[in-house]
C-alpha cells in the first residue's frame, strides 16, 4: 500500500504570484452588484476548459502531511496533473479522461479506475470532487448544487461553499483580465488542501 499522503499529493489536484493581490479579511455576503459581477465573470469563463497552471500543492490530514511541485494540464475533458516531491525529487502522474483515469509513480506500479474520484476513493479514501475543483480552482461555481459565496473589498469571490468543501480564495492576480486565483486554500476537515498558483496559461 503506498504511503497515504503521495497519493494526496498526487491526487488532490483538485487544490500558493508575481503581480498578485494581498487578499483582504473581508468576507462580505453577495448582493446585486457583486453577485452580478460573479455571473459575468462566470459566463466569460464559460468554456475555458483549456489551460495550464504552474505553482506549489499542500495538502494535510488529521494523520500526515507533505507538499510539492505542482503542474495542472487541463484538455477539454482530458486532464493531467504532475507532482514532485521537494525532497525526494519523486514524481506523480495523474492522467484521465472520460476513458478512465491513470496514477503512475507509486510502489507497486501504475493504478487504474474508471474515474479519478473512484481512484482517490479506491487509494486513500478520498472523495474529491474533480469536475468542481477544476472550475473552483478558475474562481466559478460549479453547476453542481448550490454554492454560498462571500466577496472581498475587491468584488472578487473570498470564500466558496460548496458540496461540502470551503474554498478561500487569498489571493487574486489582478493585473490578468479577467483576474484569476493565484492563492487557494480548500477545506473539507480532515483534509486541507493549500495551492499556490505562479502562473497560467491558456489556449490548446
Amino acid at each position: 500500500m503506498p504511503h497515504p499522503i503521495r497519493v494526496l499529493a498526487a491526487l488532490s489536484i483538485l487544490f500558493l504570484a508575481a503581480c498578485a493581490t494581498t487578499r483582504p479579511p473581508v468576507r462580505q455576503p453577495g448582493d446585486a452588484v457583486t453577485l452580478g459581477l460573479q455571473e459575468e465573470r462566470e459566463r466569460s469563463l464559460a468554456d475555458t476548459d483549456h489551460w495550464t497552471l504552474e505553482g506549489r500543492l499542500s495538502v494535510a490530514s488529521d494523520k500526515d502531511s507533505g507538499s510539492g511541485s505542482l503542474s495542472w494540464r487541463q484538455d477539454g475533458d482530458r486532464y493531467e496533473f504532475v507532482v514532485r516531491g521537494p525532497v525526494t525529487g519523486r514524481t506523480f502522474r495523474l492522467t484521465g479522461g472520460p476513458a478512465g483515469a491513470e496514477l503512475e509513480g507509486l510502489d507497486g506500479g501504475t493504478r487504474r479506475g474508471p474515474d479519478a474520484e473512484t481512484l482517490m476513493a479506491q487509494t486513500v479514501g478520498w472523495q474529491i470532487p474533480l469536475a468542481e475543483l477544476k472550475r473552483w480552482v478558475l474562481g466559478l461555481r460549479a453547476d453542481t448544487g448550490p454554492a454560498d459565496i462571500a466577496f472581498g473589498a475587491d468584488r472578487l469571490p473570498s470564500r466558496l461553499v460548496q458540496d461540502g468543501w470551503t474554498v478561500d480564495y487569498r489571493q487574486w492576480d489582478t493585473v490578468r483580465q479577467p483576474a484569476m486565483p493565484s492563492r487557494v486554500f480548500a477545506e473539507r476537515p480532515p483534509y486541507k488542501v493549500r495551492l499556490s498558483i505562479e502562473s497560467w496559461s491558456f489556449g490548446r
